[in-house]
């Protein structure tokens, strides 16, 4: 039979006749002697396996290069192609001969048909009525001019030898040139970090409604191409389809509607309604394409009828990773196969081809660019904007693959615009991080730590989850920061998940609590919800604690950016952020993921404030009530000295407001500073506690240490100050101990570690980044995570017996600056230790700690 003009340039296929054997499906084995290239089912597994393949090896080597996968798939067809391996004659006949081409093409379409289903569940339709006058004008402006040019251009293309007339011609490569791919574009805003900037938002929205109108057009240019020879046949089409879109909305919505409805909170919906579902998918391209349009048309305006919420998520979920990890590929390696560079002759040409892609990003640029200056945005944003909205994808190729198909583009034209769409997307994401380097402004806010923050001041506190384990601990640590009506706490829960280019990662945005129901569906979403649940429950029941959760959605080696610009933004004390283990049954630690280590190394070396790493044991008891019945819980501070020591005695000095948390204060001495400050026995390790035991009153040991200890002091002085008043404040008070231990070496300090009391709940300590001392001596050499710092790694270790959690402190490294001479916030003598005067709170500041609604930035 004749085979379609869809196949290799380089085989005459209009004069080539094919003869289909349709037996010939599975072989009988090669040693029957049967060759397995010889049958369908055989060389389409390795047809497959080699597309696949080769687009994984082009996506790995082109990801330091930021480039989405559209680039990989569309350049492994390529490659695959007449272009480049095609030229071989005995590998274009070997492994995609002639007779292969329809299998492909059929599995090629399934492939594209669930995938813009899938396109279609991913779109909010309701974001075309919350739409502004501004995304819609960028939006038209930004196809009228590309289209204009497609058209002016059209004509030093179009060749009198070809069978369509003028007009269609202009309409496919007005279309080719005009339209943005919404997907592609959601992926690159998310890599560049500005998917949650209004930059972002007006982009996405601009794109929304391109994706729309290009469909529109893309049906109007199929239904003209195809009926060329009746007027009134395309007139029938276009009606046809207008009825199909209506029935879909006014039939088919409310049935699935019925099916949501049907399935109960928090279940996973029946297989059946998945099963129907998917199907309609089938019938819907197959009622677009005996109407006339293409039947992708179809899939994708069922995927829009299909509500956002769980079912969404959960079709999604069961159908992405096969349909774009596999059969999605073969699409553009069918795209790969009808291109042939070669075609493409003489320079005029390759000049023609150079003004097209000029042309075409000049035409979104300069569209984009009128509308940004008439609402009086910035230059350099108008041009972001422009750039952005020349992503092509895979709207542009089915363009591109129906013109092919019917006649309207020659081998020369399909060449041509393949290459205008690969270059246009390939040189997006450079092109945007030259032209739009938004320079972060340095906010000047004093209270970067703890240490330095006002006791009746709001303390801002972000904290970081990976999964739903590490929630309990940090809820506890909270409520043991004392939230007070003098200093309430704000509360910033960034849920960190990975961009791994999934539709279902990038619709956390969208999730389902609006409409009250858990996606358990999806593992993202479900993990998303229950940890917003569990802190907006916290905040019901607590006082004074505001709590405003957020996404990010981001690549692990760019995570930390995400980490720091909130903290730096929301104007953060200090990030707490979960350690890269977790504790097995047998009470060993155990990796889960070597990326989130990546992540906290990263935010240790990037923070614009304190940080601490939660080691994550669990915290005895119940969470802790604000009633009477308290449930104690001890706290143990170990201070070697340092700034990351003073932030942990900080953090533990305002946990001693709460009437339910118990501090331990054991300061490390270095022998010979003992000695020489006469300081060789314990300044006191007694306590009186709130049940009755007798103690040594802490003033005491302030007397003997100011008789004594003036060499030692003169040595460290912002330590002993912090020490000094810390007991001083709180020589009275019941609930603290402070005892000082002596050690010569490292292994004498593991030692009195290790002999402490177990019946402690948390270890607070500090990193002692820079800190060299022999108390730590030998310490470090078998770290294993240095990132803990030498007595967070020892504490952190499975062979420590103690099973409380750690929290290891890293202070704000800049700190030191602020107690220069020179800065405005030094401590003299008579300036006392987190007071530092006052900081108004600017409005804005108010009104972020209200907004409680998760987010993606």
């Amino acid at each position: 039979m004749p085979t379609p003009d869809a196949l290799m340039a380089g085989n005459q296929t209009d004069q080539t006749i094919v003869c289909y054997a349709p037996t010939m499906i599975t072989t009988n084995g090669v040693w029957q002697g049967d060759n397995p290239l010889d049958y369908s089912l055989p060389l389409f597994i390795l047809q497959l396996t080699l597309v696949v393949v080769t687009t994984r090896i082009l996506v790995f080597i082109l990801k330091p290069f930021r480039q989405p996968h559209v680039i990989s798939e569309i350049l492994g067809g390529v490659i695959l192609g007449p272009s480049v391996l095609g030229r071989n004659k005995i590998f274009a006949n070997t492994i995609f001969p002639l007779r292969s081409v329809m299998v492909l093409e059929t599995m090629a379409n399934v492939g594209l048909l669930y995938f813009l289903f899938l396109v279609g569940v991913e779109m909010d339709m309701s974001v075309l009525r919350r739409t502004g006058k501004k995304a819609l004008a960028i939006a038209v402006t930004g196809m009228i001019l590309p289209f204009l040019a497609g058209f002016a251009f059209s004509y030093l293309l179009h060749q009198d030898t070809q069978t369509m007339n003028q007009g269609t011609f202009v309409l496919f490569l007005g279309v080719a040139l005009s339209v943005t791919a919404f997907p592609v574009l959601a992926r690159i805003l998310a890599e560049l970090k500005l998917i949650n900037t209004e930059l972002g938002r007006i982009a996405m929205s601009s794109a929304l409604i391109n994706d729309i109108c290009a469909w529109i057009m893309l049906a109007l240019a199929i239904a003209i191409a195809e009926q060329e020879d009746a007027s009134l046949a395309s007139l029938w089409v276009i009606v046809s389809s207008a009825v199909f879109v209506l029935f879909c909305f006014v039939v088919i919505r409310p049935g699935i509607d019925w099916m949501v409805r049907r399935t109960p909170d928090g279940e996973s919906f029946n297989e059946f309604y998945v099963c129907l579902i998917l199907t309609g998918v089938m019938i819907s391209g197959f009622i677009t394409d005996a109407i006339g349009t293409h039947s992708v048309f179809g899939a994708f305006v069922f995927g829009l009828v299909i509500p956002n919420g769980p079912l969404g998520l959960s079709l999604i979920e069961k159908l992405e990773d096969f349909v774009s990890g596999l059969l999605l590929p073969l699409f553009f390696a069918m795209s790969g196969l009808k291109t042939n560079f070669a075609a493409i002759h003489g320079g005029a040409t390759w000049a023609y081809l150079i003004l097209v892609i000029f042309l075409g990003c000049a035409g979104k640029i300069a569209g984009t660019l009128i509308v940004t200056m008439f609402y009086k945005m910035p230059v350099r944003e108008g041009v972001t904007l422009g750039l952005l909205m020349n992503t092509k994808g895979l709207v542009e190729m089915i363009v591109l693959n129906v013109g092919k198909d019917q006649k309207v583009l020659d081998d020369e034209s399909f060449a041509m615009m393949v290459i205008v769409a690969l270059v246009m997307t390939a040189t997006i994401t450079p092109l945007v991080t030259i032209v739009y380097r938004p320079a972060r402004k340095f906010i000047p806010y004093k209270r970067r730590t703890l240490q330095m923050s006002r006791p009746d001041a709001e303390l801002r506190i972000l904290v970081c989850v990976h999964t739903p384990r590490n929630v309990p601990t940090i809820i506890n640590i909270l409520e043991a920061s004392c939230p007070s009506k003098t200093s309430p706490l704000c509360v910033y829960v960034l849920h960190l998940v990975e961009l791994t280019g999934r539709a279902s990662a990038m619709l956390i945005v969208h999730n389902t609590r609006k409409s009250g129901r858990a996606a358990t569906a999806n593992q993202t979403q479900a993990q998303s919800d229950h940890i917003i649940n569990a802190f907006e429950n916290y905040e019901q029941h607590a006082a004074c604690v505001s709590v405003q959760p957020l996404t990010a959605i981001s690549p692990y080696s760019t995570m930390h950016e995400d980490i720091c610009n909130l903290a730096e933004d929301k104007r953060v004390a200090i990030v707490i952020i979960p350690f890269h283990k977790q504790q097995t049954v047998d009470g060993g630690m155990e990796a889960t993921n070597p990326a989130f280590r990546l992540v906290n190394q990263n935010v240790l070396s990037h923070a614009p404030c304190s940080v601490g790493i939660l080691v994550d044991r669990g915290w005895s008891g119940s969470r802790m009530a604000t009633g009477t019945n308290q449930v104690e819980h001890h706290v143990a501070v170990l201070f070697f000295g340092g700034p990351d020591d003073r932030e942990a005695l900080s953090y533990a000095w305002r946990m001693l407001e709460h009437p339910g948390i118990f501090v331990t204060v054991v300061r490390f001495i270095p022998e010979e500073n003992a000695t020489a400050a006469g300081a060789a026995a314990p300044a006191g390790g007694g306590r009186r506690s709130r049940r009755g035991s007798e103690s040594r009153d802490l003033s005491v040991d302030l007397a003997v240490e100011g008789a004594a200890g003036l060499d030692y002091r003169g040595r460290n002085k912002l330590d002993e100050e912090i020490i000094r008043d810390f007991k001083m404040a709180n020589s009275n008070d019941d609930s603290v101990s402070y005892s000082e231990i002596v050690a010569s070496n490292g292994e004498e300090t593991v030692a009195a570690i290790r002999s402490m009391d177990r019946g402690h709940d948390l270890f607070i300590v500090g990193r002692g980044q820079g800190m060299t001392s022999p108390l730590t001596a030998g310490l470090t050499d078998w770290s294993e995570c240095p990132e803990l710092g030498a007595i967070g790694d020892l504490l952190a270790s499975s062979d420590f017996a103690a099973t409380a959690s750690v929290l290891v402190v890293q202070q704000y490294c800049n700190l030191e600056l602020m107690d220069s001479p020179e800065s405005p916030m030094h401590l003299d003598e008579n300036t006392q230790l987190n007071r530092p005067s006052p900081e108004p709170m600017t409005p804005v500041d108010r009104v972020l700690t209200v907004d409680s609604s998760p987010r993606q930035f």
